[in-house]
């Protein structure tokens, strides 16, 4: 660590030449220290005070949020602008207005993200299944606190959870809210904090309530037998699988996939989508529609659009006709987002450490929890009692006589005097004597110390229960039962997911039509690939390619078209022709090894088209060796991209052909000499890196340097190149086969 330079005196004035002792330094740290120092407690306050939810169900935002309109008064009054409330919470909040009003539009009741919502709203809060649809600025909009919220803050005042100091220690709020039931689960919650991120699905209350009742009374009992499935406000059907749903409930880890629900006329002109997964919009569904269409994947739609209104979501999808709804949506499901996964991760803070737990085990914290409030609220009430127990039974021995209360304060000369007067007369302590001298002379008289003093032996009664709650471990429980009973009638809902168990589910192979039609399809000795239709082939001049290129292959195919590239590092390359976009002769065309995302230094060296892999494949090494393959050898069964050994990598390949059927060939070696053989000869294998069998002997120093289809009536004597047996060496050009090569040229 360098040792920071002293710094002169600022310098009152200063021009062009004045210059700073040590500006532009660059001081080294040590990067671990500046880590410690800067960064991990950012990460930590991400994780501890914004993104992870606690045993409440709320994270900070929420929970500031909710407590201001509590201590605002709109957990019962009407409603207030939205403005309003967004500047009271920033007392709080110091994060900024637009981030605290959009924690209030996602509370909302009007956004439809929440299953109970927190926030009773009035205005356009927007649509949580919409993208593009904003909600209005917080002037228009008005809100109070949801009939819900009672459940929330009815004993936040009996010392139920701690309360701390706000961001400027003016003001204090609670560190947790007191929940009467679980609401961690009730409701769905995501956040993302530094290196780790929450996301809980929401349940049904009602199931909830359940099952939370069930495991008070059981710790060992089957939650799902009472807890089904998750439950989202937007509906939608949900493909139950028992093994999936066990590991998320034992784990708080795993994903479910969730459909859209859909309905369509009797004629099935038409399908309406109402109800689509929570972790999509309806814009996000049709543009993918759109361009699917646009594509040619999806000719059975003639149109599609958002019918969404007040009554709710609505995409309507307009059909051909003689479509099948049913198999179209079977479709649909498979390319786009009618049907997705929720990926589960239920991280939660527990005494300010996040822990990824499952269902059971955040129902027992839960517990605990509540618990524990429970304990505090009823310690509470306990104190209050004995409190006023206390100071009515100092009120009843007055009683006895008013009299004497009245002459010995009347008779103390001086006002100090009072209190301890009382407390010798009437043999009560300090607090009781104060109580008595601070009653009004008015109510000095039988009637109202009577009134006073009749609720002591109700009181003593009180005081009893509340001590024997404490004493016994099962009053609390029947106390959280009643609660939750009490929750689950008030607040119980019918589950709005439907569940569809997997394994009836007709699971459909949709294969993705592609659009067919003809093509011409180029490939360049650098690997360069163009598809070009005929329409525009013939309205275009010459090829252009690069300076040293030339064009290998030449093909007539259709759009869906399979093609194999194969590569310098003796690999295959899949693809079809509809993955590369349409050209002309005037560009370059597609770089295949940039297209097809090649190992570092790979490049194509030939290209085959194919669309029922039929024939073979020839390899003609260098060393004379030529291997003949079936093409079905590389038809893969899964949507395989890639495979490896090809072809032999024991010496340098010098082509490759594609044949349909056995023919003649010519090979001509450096040396000068040329060899016709059919490729009959040679047996095909189905190994596809075989070194194949010897055809060509050569003279050391020597290679195949070129391999051609051969001309009928190219060779004066044909026989003079051939040969019984293979390997064989072949034989120099003839003169008179020379003198026609070159008539030919």
């Amino acid at each position: 660590m360098a040792k920071k330079k002293k710094t002169e005196k600022p310098v009152e004035k200063m021009d062009q030449n004045t210059h700073i002792l040590g500006a532009g330094d660059v001081l080294r740290q040590n990067i671990t220290e500046t880590l410690e120092t800067n960064y991990m407690p950012y990460a930590m306050s991400v994780i501890l005070s914004r993104a992870i939810p606690e045993i409440d169900g709320f994270k900070p935002s929420h929970r500031k949020l909710l407590y201001t309109m509590y201590k605002m008064g709109l957990i019962n009054g009407a409603r207030t602008k939205s403005a309003n409330i967004v500047g009271q919470t920033m007392k709080l909040n110091p994060h900024g207005d637009a981030a605290i009003y959009d924690t209030m539009v996602r509370l909302s009741r009007g956004y439809e993200a929440l299953l109970h919502p927190f926030v009773d709203s009035k205005g356009n809060f927007g649509k949580a299944y919409s993208r593009d649809m904003q909600w209005a600025a917080p002037r228009y909009t008005e809100a109070k606190l949801a009939p819900i919220c009672t459940e929330l803050f009815a004993e936040i005042d009996k010392d139920t959870v701690d309360f701390v100091d706000n961001y400027d220690n003016t003001m204090k709020e609670p560190s947790l809210l007191p929940v009467r039931f679980p609401s961690i689960l009730a409701n769905p919650t995501t956040g993302i904090a530094v290196g780790m991120a929450s996301s809980i699905c929401p349940f049904n209350l009602r199931e909830l309530c359940e099952t939370t009742i069930a495991l008070i009374k059981d710790p060992e009992t089957d939650i799902s037998e009472t807890l089904k499935a998750p439950d989202f406000a937007g509906g939608g059907l949900l493909l139950y699988d028992r093994d999936v749903i066990d590991t998320i409930y034992k784990t708080g880890r795993g994903g479910f996939k969730v459909r859209a629900k859909y309905n369509y006329d009797k004629d099935g002109k038409c399908i309406d989508i109402t109800e689509i997964p929570p972790t999509t919009t309806a814009e996000a569904i049709i543009d993918k529609v759109i361009e699917k269409f646009k594509s040619g994947s999806l000719r059975e739609i003639s149109d599609i659009r958002d019918e969404t209104d007040k009554s709710g979501l609505k995409i309507t999808i307009d059909l051909k006709k003689g479509t099948d709804p049913d198999k179209l949506m079977q479709k649909l499901y498979k390319i786009t987002s009618l049907e997705d996964t929720f990926s589960c991760n239920f991280n939660v803070l527990i005494a300010g450490a996040p822990r990824v737990m499952g269902v059971r085990e955040i129902l027992n914290e839960w517990i605990a929890f509540r618990t524990e409030c429970v304990k505090r609220r009823v310690y509470f009430d306990l104190s209050k009692a004995k409190d006023k127990l206390h100071l009515l039974e100092g009120l009843q021995k007055i009683l006895l006589d008013i009299d004497k209360a009245i002459k010995i304060i009347r008779s103390t000369e001086e006002e100090s005097e009072v209190v301890p007067n009382l407390m010798i007369g009437f043999g009560i302590d300090e607090i009781q004597a104060n109580y008595v001298a601070e009653i009004k002379l008015r109510h000095l008289n039988r009637e109202y110390i009577l009134k006073r003093t009749q609720d002591i032996e109700q009181l003593r009664a009180d005081i009893e229960k509340m001590e024997d709650i404490l004493a016994h471990k099962s009053k609390i429980k029947k106390i959280l039962v009643n609660e939750l009973t009490d929750v689950e009638n008030k607040y119980g809902q019918d589950r709005r997911t439907q569940i569809v168990f997997a394994s009836e589910v007709a699971e459909e192979e949709v294969e993705e039509e592609i659009p067919d039609f003809p093509v011409t399809l180029f490939f360049s000795k650098d690997g360069y690939f163009k598809k070009i239709t005929p329409q525009a082939l013939r309205m275009s001049g010459e090829q252009k390619l690069k300076e040293g290129d030339e064009m290998l292959l030449e093909v007539e195919a259709t759009n869906n078209t399979d093609l194999l590239f194969f590569t310098d590092q003796c690999q295959v390359y899949k693809a079809k022709a509809a993955d590369f976009d349409l050209g002309k002769a005037s560009q370059l065309g597609d770089f295949v090894a940039n297209k097809l995302q090649m190992d570092s230094g790979e490049n194509a060296i030939y290209m085959l088209p194919t669309l029922d892999y039929k024939g073979y494949v020839m390899f003609f090494f260098e060393n004379g060796k030529v291997a003949k393959v079936d093409l079905a050898s590389y038809q893969t069964k899964t949507n395989r991209k890639k495979l490896i050994k090809a072809y032999s990598n024991k010496s340098p390949i010098a082509a490759i052909r594609k044949i349909e059927e056995d023919c003649d060939l010519v090979l001509e070696s450096t040396a000068g000499k040329l060899l016709l053989f059919n490729t009959g000869a040679i047996a095909p294998k189905t190994t596809k890196d075989t070194q194949g069998v010897a055809v060509m002997t050569l003279k050391k120093g020597h290679v195949i340097k070129l391999v051609r289809d051969y001309r009928k009536g190219e060779f004066a004597k044909p026989y003079r190149y051939k040969t019984k047996n293979l390997p064989a060496s072949g034989a120099t050009l003839s003169a008179e086969d020379a003198g026609e090569q070159l008539s030919l040229i």
